[in-house]
């Protein structure tokens, strides 16, 4: 059987983590204990032979990521901000507010660089032409990235993104899944979404590079056309690395990313740690991996058997 690779993000006072068969959310509550909220993963993905082939994987996860991180993130914002503990998970709110939130997405970093670059440099054509639009778009990611990090709630969310990065790191080590023990790891990840967003804004650069349309209307066609090409190359990579970490050439490949997670993990603190930890060890228990004893803080479980 092939490795699988644990992951998951950061979400609003908690941590998302997603396994083979189930995903958990465990998310500090303002009376301080956390809650915990476990559902079964159904998808492609996650569930048939097809849904595992290289470059469909890539994308099916990657849209299967958006839809999860979306409800959990919201999941989460009425937790973290409610005393109450019955909460929706799913609906009508958290669809729409995924799909304008890609809309945004693709408008921020895809159309509009292409734009910018057509108006910039209105004669340049081919790899010239991609190369322009490929560093305004990644001058407004680092911009972004940048400007939200002042925000004193985006600083916590970054915070719980370092802790999820070390209960990974500490579990992909062997080492026990208790606060102390995780503290000790890394807040920077191989397989973190910050190095994916850089390794799909260099990759849509060569993509990019052979559809430089005259027409402004073509060229953004396709741009978003192509995404799901840029996003499974960029998975691939990431896998193809991910594989093949120790080596020195590729820890030159990884170092850009590794540097930029710099700017979207935080050290956390004890009580970040307790909830990535609390999101991980369901998700293993559900895969049959042994893990000690639960963290001697009082979880309310919200199961969900769909």
């Amino acid at each position: 059987m092939a490795k699988f690779y644990y992951g998951g993000q950061a979400v609003l006072e908690g941590v998302m983590m997603r396994g083979r068969k189930s995903m958990a959310v465990a998310v500090r509550a303002p009376d301080g204990q956390i809650t915990l909220h476990e559902e079964p993963l159904t998808a492609a993905i996650y569930t048939k032979k097809w849904g595992q082939w290289p470059f469909v994987r890539g994308v099916g996860m990657l849209w299967d990521a958006l839809g999860l991180g979306m409800r959990a993130l919201l999941w989460s914002a009425d937790v973290a901000m409610s005393e109450e503990e019955d909460v929706k998970f799913t609906g009508p709110v958290a669809w729409t507010t995924v799909a304008s939130s890609l809309l945004v997405a693709v408008g921020l970093f895809f159309l509009l660089p292409t734009l910018a670059a057509k108006w910039l440099a209105p004669l340049a054509g081919g790899l010239a032409g991609s190369v322009i639009e490929g560093v305004i778009r990644l001058g407004l990611f680092l911009l972004y990235l940048w400007g939200i990090g002042f925000m004193p709630d985006i600083r916590r969310v970054f915070g719980y993104h370092g802790a999820e990065h070390k209960t990974i790191n500490a579990y992909e080590a062997g080492a026990p899944l208790n606060p102390s023990s995780v503290a000790r790891y890394s807040t920077s990840h191989t397989r973190c979404g910050t190095s994916f967003l850089l390794t799909v804004m260099v990759i849509a650069i060569i993509v990019f590079a052979p559809f430089h349309f005259n027409n402004v209307l073509l060229r953004l066609a396709s741009r978003i056309v192509l995404i799901p090409v840029v996003a499974g190359i960029a998975y691939e990579f990431m896998r193809f690395t991910a594989a093949r970490v120790e080596r020195p050439w590729v820890r030159v490949l990884i170092a850009p990313g590794l540097a930029l997670q710099r700017l979207t993990t935080r050290e956390p603190d004890e009580t970040m740690l307790e909830c990535a930890i609390a999101a991980l060890k369901p998700v293993l228990a559900a895969d049959g991996i042994l893990v000690e004893a639960p963290l001697a803080v009082e979880l309310v479980a919200i199961a969900v058997n769909a």
